[in-house]
Order: structure tokens, then C-alpha cells, then sequence
């Protein structure tokens, strides 16, 4: 029996204007009964919602831990990899005029035009913040001669704002907003997505790109944290970036032949006339994959340079130890935001990781 739940608004938030409590409650309702729609039981369900006191009543996820949590413990979550490659690929396809009727998809794209104040910490934090010296920064004690590096490179930072000026400007899809480890609730079998209040129209690529990332940190933090298993449990982590990327091709692809109802690559410029569309959902994925990679790359930095950082590294108390983990990831990450339109696919990308875990930057 399903119980239920109340999402509570720290009281710390109410003083900023950037987390307004109700307009946080309005979107984050709004996104998970679209995320519930699109990718049945992906989310908790929804029992009730006060728009006036920022009220969600939502079912009660027990025996659910946080995934980021699952990860830095060594555990391991059957189907991860393909219930996010599924929601990834649902909430996507199914959020954007590849699928909805136009005039519905454009007043959605109107609807969450409003919600600025929360994806601003995301455009603030993430796409500037890191590669400059911000007031909020804080980074791990040695870490200054690669973060150096990477603020004087001017071709990356360049590369960094082609993909910034992306997701201002392509409302492809309704995104999660901020999809990584402490986004999902899981337990040794089942997976479920929450806190989707950074919900906006932006790339197909972004989430699937933040939620890669997430696994990359817990993989290159594990040397911390595990002893004679740290090379299976690294593989595995490997194996479900693999998973998650081939599920969300393939869904992708059952979704372009299936449901393709939008305007976009109308099937009376293909199919109709006896034409393969094929070429042109190539594209579409290599697009995606391409975006996908930069956005990881950038998430890596900011989770270790920005503000808001994450437990895989956090936890790790000796800097001596932290430090040399967090810089092959920004190593990393640099590299997937300059080379990422030469990555052909996940075993490349997977490969990339082995190598940078074996290397010694500090």
C-alpha cells in the first residue's frame, strides 16, 4: 500500500528570491504530472496539490534511499541503467513536437517560461561560475594548479558558452532540469525520479548529459571509497552508462517509429512517399550525443569548482586523497567538452574514463 507524503520548503528558502517556495511547488507538480504521464511510474505518484500554500501530497518512497547514497555505499541497483535510459528517452521524445500537437508544446514552452528564478542558479552555477573566480566558488585544497588550467582556456571556455547558448535558445524538450544522483530514489531493484523543480524547454541532450556526469563523479571518486572491489564496482558503474545510452537510443529510435504525431520530421516527407526517415533520426541522436557529452563535461566541473558540490567527492575527508579524484574528473570533463564531437559512443566514452584513472594530474 502506497502512503503519502508532503514536500516540505525549508524555511531558509523563503528569504530567497531565488527559491521562492510556492512558484518552486508550482513547477515541480507540473513537471512530475508530465514525467508521470510520459514515462508511467517513473515518479512518485501524485495525490494532491495546493497551489496557494505550495502543497504536494505525493506517495511515500520506502524502503527508497538516494541513489547517490547506493553509489558511495557500493551497492548496486538492478535495471538502473535501463530505467533511467527509459525515462531519459520517454520524457524527451514524448515532451517535444517530435510527439505533442505544436499548439499544445508551444503553450507548455509558455507555461514554463515563468519558472526563471530556480534555472537561473543552473545558468549562474553551472555555465559561468566555475570558470571564473565567482564569490560562491570554493574548490579542494590543490586543486588550484588545474583549476587554473582550465579558466585559462579560452577554446574550452568558448566551447563552453556554444553550449550554454544552446540551452537558451532550443526549447526541444520539457527537461528534468537537474537529473543526477541525489535526483533518484532507489531501491536494490527499483528506481524512481524526483525533484524535478529546475523543470524547463531546453535541449533533448541536457539531462541525459548531467545524469552521465553524476555517474562519471561517483566512478572516479570510488578509489575512496572502496577496497577489493573497487575495480568491479568501477566496471559496473561503466556498465550502467553503457546501459543507460544504448536503452535511450533504442527507446528513442521505437518512439521516432512509433509515435512520431509532431510536426517535426512529418512522415509525409518520408514514410508516405516510401522514404526512410533513418538518416534523419541519425542526426537527431548525433545531435543529441553531441550536446549530451558537453553538458556532461560542464556538469563535472561545476559539482567540483561551483557551489553546489557532490557527496561522491565530499565525503571523502582527506584532501590528499579528495583532491587527485576530483582532478582527473575536471581533466576529464574538459575533455569531453573539446573533443565530444568526435566521440563516437558510449564505449568511447567509457574507455575515455578508464584512462583518465589511470592518469596523474596532481
Amino acid at each position: 500500500m502506497a502512503h503519502a507524503t508532503m514536500m516540505m520548503i525549508p524555511e531558509a528558502w523563503s528569504n530567497n528570491p531565488l527559491m521562492d517556495p510556492a512558484r518552486r511547488a508550482f513547477y515541480e507538480y507540473h513537471v512530475l504530472i508530465r514525467q508521470a504521464a510520459r514515462d508511467p511510474g517513473s515518479v512518485p505518484e501524485i495525490y494532491h496539490f495546493d497551489e496557494t500554500q505550495a502543497l504536494i501530497v505525493m506517495e511515500y518512497l520506502s524502503p527508497h534511499v538516494i541513489l547517490r547514497t547506493k553509489l558511495i555505499a557500493g551497492e548496486r541497483v538492478e535495471g538502473l541503467g535501463e530505467r533511467l535510459g527509459l525515462f531519459c528517452a520517454r520524457t524527451a521524445f514524448r515532451g517535444s513536437e517530435l510527439s505533442m500537437v505544436s499548439a499544445d508544446k508551444k503553450a507548455d514552452v509558455g507555461l514554463f517560461s515563468g519558472n526563471v528564478e530556480i534555472p537561473a542558479i543552473t545558468e549562474g552555477l553551472v555555465f559561468r561560475d566555475p570558470y571564473f573566480d565567482a564569490e560562491m566558488n570554493h574548490h579542494t585544497e590543490g586543486l588550484d594548479p588545474v583549476v587554473k588550467t582550465l579558466r585559462d582556456d579560452v577554446a574550452m571556455k568558448g566551447e563552453v558558452q556554444a553550449l550554454f547558448r544552446a540551452f537558451s535558445a532550443k526549447s526541444e524538450t520539457l527537461c528534468h532540469g537537474d537529473l543526477h544522483s541525489g535526483s533518484a530514489m532507489c531501491t536494490g531493484d527499483e528506481t524512481k525520479v524526483i525533484d524535478p523543480e529546475f523543470g524547463f524547454y531546453g535541449p533533448f541532450g541536457f539531462d541525459l548529459g548531467m545524469l552521465i556526469a553524476n555517474y562519471l563523479m561517483a566512478y572516479f571518486s570510488q578509489p575512496a571509497h572502496r577496497g577489493a572491489d573497487l575495480a568491479a564496482y568501477q566496471e559496473w558503474i561503466l556498465d550502467v552508462i553503457d546501459e543507460t545510452c544504448t536503452v535511450f537510443a533504442a527507446e528513442f529510435m521505437r518512439l521516432w517509429e512509433t509515435e512520431r504525431t509532431g510536426m517535426l520530421y512529418d512522415r509525409a516527407l518520408f514514410e508516405d512517399q516510401g522514404h526512410s526517415s533513418h538518416a534523419a533520426l541519425r542526426q537527431v541522436l548525433d545531435d543529441i550525443w553531441r550536446d549530451c557529452l558537453g553538458y556532461c563535461g560542464i556538469e563535472m566541473h561545476r559539482r567540483v569548482l561551483s557551489l553546489a558540490h557532490n557527496a561522491d567527492f565530499e565525503s571523502i575527508e582527506d584532501v590528499a586523497v579528495r583532491a587527485p579524484l576530483e582532478a582527473r574528473n575536471l581533466m576529464m570533463g574538459r575533455d569531453l567538452i573539446l573533443t565530444r564531437n568526435v566521440i563516437a559512443n558510449q564505449a568511447a566514452l567509457c574507455d575515455m574514463a578508464r584512462k583518465w584513472n589511470e592518469e596523474t594530474v596532481l
